[in-house]
């Protein structure tokens, strides 16, 4: 069965590519109409009747030329029409399989695989898979039309032909079989070359304020001399194949000639245009023979590059699951005897069973590394492996299809993401919204003044880098409330905002109506805590205390303790 892929270069595709074949097909036809033309004009100059004049060749000739130029037109046309959709089509199948996939799934995949398979392999794909794919056609075409012509010129020389014709195969098909293995090395060291680059790029920070640049360097110099070394191997054995083919293919053309030469002297029927021909035709034979293994090779390592993003795309492919149903959040989302481990041994969370009831706010607080941004993780399915049930209205949220879970549920994180993109675009994320509700939520995030003093059409530059931590933070605050989802889970969202915006922001959130707010906070402000409706009291990856702010100060716990220290 073709993978779902492979489909998406033929979907409304397949007629310019059909077109492009045959303009291909007809120009091959000119290269073996002009192989005739030469052996009739060579039998002329040495003397031998013919039932065409120079003249009439000539004219033919104009006339074969003229049609060829149009072909010529119409299938660099078509030809790079069809791999231009193909790529587009391809790259667009990759991204919308890869949308369906929930936070969860992809959290533990290797972000390179795409980038490699959307950058350097699609590159691979598109020159050794659909342009190989006209060349191996003319190739097959070429090779069986000159099989053809030389069978009608002469059977016996033919047949003297092929014996010499099987140096090239054997030699071809020796070199050919290791460019598969070497074509797959070649995208691996690439895709680990990929990866290290993004993490360096993404942790440079890190890197200057540790003065690791130069063991850093060692490292990323190692994984590139590593593909480099792939590649320059790879590289080797193409011109390992080339040259073998081009000695093998002088060594069978001059055999050919020498033998047919013996034939015409010996009066069996071989005329020098003949010899001539066979000698012109020997490299439509001969070239197949060279190149048809090491293309057959490239095109399979090609499509072992569409399966391997095949593969990665269907692991855990969440939207693949016809049986997952909408999200329904009208009465309560509950845990029951919720485990959780990044390591497999030391718990994250341990047995933790709690109902977030519709409506309410919730404050989450507790030491750092106590569980509390995987507890909200958890709740947007953000992690896979965990033991227990979460469920939303009795539903369990490992059969609640991704896209509805993300309708139902909105989030804001330490950590923003912003696009390169204007303001106002990040707030709404690409999508169209009432200009009244923007404003709304502009105000509520206090972005008036970013706005009133760069303008909602500011470029944030790459991932917000014109942009301070705090202001980053306001338009994810924004683009979450924007939303008006059922539940809001907000994980130390104010950590960058000064204490003044923090508590108009927390304040506006915990007014809003009809919504379960849920939030992680280190913020142990005795106000703010009174406004939420129960806070709960995480230690060692357990609930250990829950309750209003009066009724956990009264009992002296744990979090009596925490609130003492912070003040």
């Amino acid at each position: 069965m073709k993978s779902e892929l492979k489909k998406s270069f033929w979907e409304g595709n397949k007629k310019i590519f059909l077109v492009a074949l045959i303009a291909d097909l007809v120009i091959n036809s000119i290269n073996l109409y002009i192989s005739y033309v030469l052996q009739v004009v060579t039998d002329i100059a040495a003397g031998e009747e013919q039932s065409q004049s120079l003249l009439q060749i000539l004219l033919q000739c104009l006339g074969v030329f003229a049609v060829m130029g149009i072909v010529v037109i119409v299938f660099a046309r078509t030809q790079n029409a069809f791999k231009a959709r193909a790529m587009r089509q391809y790259r667009d199948s990759i991204y919308e399989r890869l949308a369906k996939k929930g936070i969860g799934a992809f959290r533990k995949e290797n972000t390179s695989t795409y980038v490699s398979g959307l950058t350097n392999d699609a590159g691979i794909i598109e020159e050794n898979y659909l342009t190989a794919t006209f060349t191996i056609c003319e190739q097959v075409f070429l090779f069986i039309g000159s099989l053809i012509l030389m069978l009608w010129y002469s059977p016996l020389l033919t047949l003297i032909a092929i014996g010499f014709s099987l140096l090239p195969v054997i030699a071809s098909v020796a070199t050919g079989k290791r460019l598969v293995k070497l074509e797959k090395e070649v995208s691996g060291r690439n895709e680990k070359f990929l990866a290290m680059i993004s993490e360096i790029l993404t942790g440079f920070s890190v890197v200057k304020s540790f003065n690791a640049e130069s063991r850093i360097g060692k490292l990323l110099a190692g994984a590139n001399a590593k593909l480099e070394d792939a590649k320059n191997r790879r590289n080797v054995n193409k011109d390992y194949t080339s040259a073998i083919g081009v000695f093998s293919g002088v060594t069978t053309q001059l055999g050919v000639f020498v033998t047919g030469a013996f034939l015409c002297l010996k009066g069996m029927g071989i005329t020098p245009g003949m010899l001539f021909v066979f000698t012109n035709l020997m490299n439509f034979i001969i070239q197949p023979i060279a190149q048809l293994p090491a293309l057959l090779a490239k095109k399979k390592a090609a499509s072992a590059l569409v399966d391997k993003m095949e593969k990665a795309l269907t692991e855990e492919e969440d939207g693949a699951d016809a049986k997952k149903t909408d999200c329904v959040f009208d009465h309560a989302v509950q845990l029951k005897d919720v485990e959780f481990s990044y390591d497999g041994t030391k718990k994250v969370l341990d047995h933790v069973s709690y109902s977030f009831n519709k409506g309410k706010s919730y404050a989450i607080v507790g030491a750092s590394g106590c569980g509390k941004s995987t507890l909200l993780q958890l709740l947007l399915a953000g992690m896979n492996g965990y033991e227990g049930a979460i469920t939303y209205d009795g539903k369990d949220i490992k059969n609640i299809r991704p896209e509805s879970l993300y309708n139902t549920v909105s989030t804001i994180q330490q950590n923003v993401f912003v696009f390169n993109a204007s303001i106002r675009d990040n707030v709404t994320m690409f999508q169209e919204f009432p200009k009244e509700d923007v404003d709304r939520v502009i105000e509520m995030a206090g972005l008036k003044e970013l706005i009133a003093e760069k303008g909602e059409e500011y470029l944030c530059g790459e991932n917000g880098s014109g942009l301070s931590g705090g202001e980053k933070q306001r338009i994810s605050i924004a683009r979450a409330l924007l939303r008006n989802a059922k539940m809001l889970l907000i994980d130390e969202a104010t950590a960058a905002l000064d204490a003044e915006t923090s508590s108009r922001v927390i304040k506006a959130i915990l007014a809003l109506k009809d919504m379960t707010r849920i939030i992680v906070t280190h913020d142990l402000d005795a106000g703010t805590l009174r406004q939420y409706d129960s806070i709960l009291t995480l230690k060692n990856g357990r609930i250990v205390e829950d309750g209003s702010f009066e009724t956990l100060m009264q009992n002296k716990g744990y979090f009596y303790s925490l609130y003492t220290v912070a003040q």
